[in-house]
């Protein structure tokens, strides 16, 4: 079948998220790869993948695209399902023959209640997607497919055994082809990484089992499977070839450090291939590793600190002690590697000490650009769990992740700690983290190394301080 992948049209101001995994309004505007959208695209010849946040696309010129298609597959998430059902809707009073898939981490922990959202909605994909959509792109009869739910002609909706978790990760083709084919690279943006980038993943799942978070617990797995390095080094060659555009990859795996000796490998090989690279890590790298990383091109880790608590950090099966976060990050710094540190306020065991603990903590490790959240319960996490069988959701146990303007809401409290002071807590941590001499100077001489910096960070300075306003709002 003629096949659309699309990221569809959602609320003014949200982003790509992380690789589209949770769409929301950032405090500096920024948009990810869709990568798990782009790498089933690359498994069915001649389909084609559109982004329409990232292209500014209206509902209409979206529809205009998509109703030339006969198989449309839309990446949804929970807090954008809403809006990706309507658009469903819409495409479907267009052309009532088009057949309509949902993929993401929403549809694959509730495929029922996702299908009986919205009749337009055909079928979704659980587990890992990738070679579900290719057999339905092929035309196998859906009772066919594995990891399959539909919607039977008189209504019912039918849910077929579960796809066997995918073991050689070389089976994937590369994605980058299909980022230079579809996607226009200048589109994408983050604060923290050179522009324009690119992101890719070299495996998937992660074996921390921090309670919050969202695709080792839905899509993901808790086993890190890994492509081989030789498969990895030769789409970063192709893309150094063939997007001479691209400054930085980023390796968006959840925790690409986890395999120290591969990272390593690739790093190696990487150095070689004369590329500047960023991935995520735990904070618990060994100085030995980070340093043959910083050898070979590595520029910035995205490390997902969390709390400056530790009875926290155990309270979410973290794995890290303070401690030992204090060191690498300690590490990082003699090294020259940047970090880009992400907090998340009202995790379980969370007060108004805690609060105030991890600001400090976080201007102490000082990393060199910060992102705080709110804890999100996902469906399918722990956490969610959690959240509803000690009533922390509120009492309707409507989980509501973002507004109607796109802004993350606290959708968690506790008897002692209520919703309201949770958000309020995200303005303080981002005023007293960046409102210091000593950051603000940091920021300055970044700016006076370039012009191009200079027109960076007073862009996303605009958007920061509206960021500020609207989420007071």
């Amino acid at each position: 079948m003629k096949t659309l992948f699309l990221q569809a049209p959602s609320f003014d101001g949200f982003d790509g998220g992380a690789g589209s995994r949770f769409q929301t309004r950032r405090e500096i505007r920024s948009f990810w790869y869709p990568t798990w959208l782009v790498q089933p695209a690359a498994l069915v010849p001649d389909s084609r993948v559109v982004d329409a946040p990232a292209d500014g696309l209206s509902l209409d010129a979206t529809l205009d695209i998509a109703q030339e298609y006969d198989l449309v597959i839309i990446h949804t998430s929970s807090p954008s399902f809403s809006s990706d059902a309507h658009f469903a809707e819409h495409l479907k009073q267009r052309k009532r023959s088009i057949l309509i898939g949902m993929i993401g981490a929403k549809v694959a922990v509730d495929p029922h209640g996702s299908l009986a959202a919205s009749d337009a909605i055909d079928f979704v994909c659980r587990e890992e997607f990738d070679f579900t959509c290719r057999d339905i792109a092929q035309g196998v009869p859906f009772e066919s497919i594995l990891g399959l739910s539909y919607r039977l002609p008189d209504g019912g909706i039918m849910h077929n055994e579960a796809r066997p978790i995918l073991e050689d990760m070389d089976q994937l083709p590369f994605v980058a082809p299909i980022y230079k084919r579809d996607l226009k690279t200048e589109n994408y943006f983050s604060g923290y990484l050179k522009h324009p980038y690119v992101s890719l993943y070299t495996g998937r799942g992660c074996k921390s089992r921090c309670t919050f978070c969202l695709w080792p617990h839905t899509v993901g797995g808790h086993r890190y499977r890994t492509r081989s390095v030789d498969n990895v080094l030769e789409e970063v060659k192709w893309i150094r070839d063939n997007m001479p555009e691209v400054k930085e990859i980023m390796f968006d795996d959840d925790t690409f450090t986890d395999l120290r000796p591969r990272a390593e490998e690739i790093a190696r090989g990487l150095g070689k291939l004369g590329v500047t690279w960023s991935c995520n890590a735990k904070a618990n790298v060994p100085y030995s590793t980070l340093k043959v990383m910083k050898e070979n091109g590595l520029r910035l880790l995205l490390v997902g600190y969390e709390s400056g608590d530790d009875q926290i950090l155990v309270n979410v099966k973290k794995g890290l002690r303070t401690d030992m976060a204090r060191r690498f990050s300690d590490d990082c710094r003699k090294l020259g590697i940047k970090i880009h540190g992400t907090f998340i306020l009202g995790l379980p065991g969370e007060t108004q000490e805690t609060i105030q603990k991890t600001i400090q903590y976080a201007k102490e490790i000082n990393p060199h650009t910060i992102q705080v959240s709110l804890a999100a319960p996902y469906p399918g996490t722990v956490l969610h769990k959690q959240a509803v069988e000690n009533g922390w959701l509120e009492k309707s146990k409507v989980i509501t992740l973002v507004n109607s303007a796109g802004t993350q809401q606290s959708a968690i409290g506790y008897p002692h700690l209520s919703r309201e002071e949770i958000f309020l807590g995200v303005e303080e941590f981002y005023k007293r983290f960046y409102f210091r001499p000593t950051k603000i100077w940091e920021i300055v001489r970044e700016m006076l190394v370039s012009w191009e910096m200079m027109r960076r960070r007073l862009q996303e300075g605009v958007e920061f301080f509206r960021f500020l306003r609207d989420h007071r709002a």
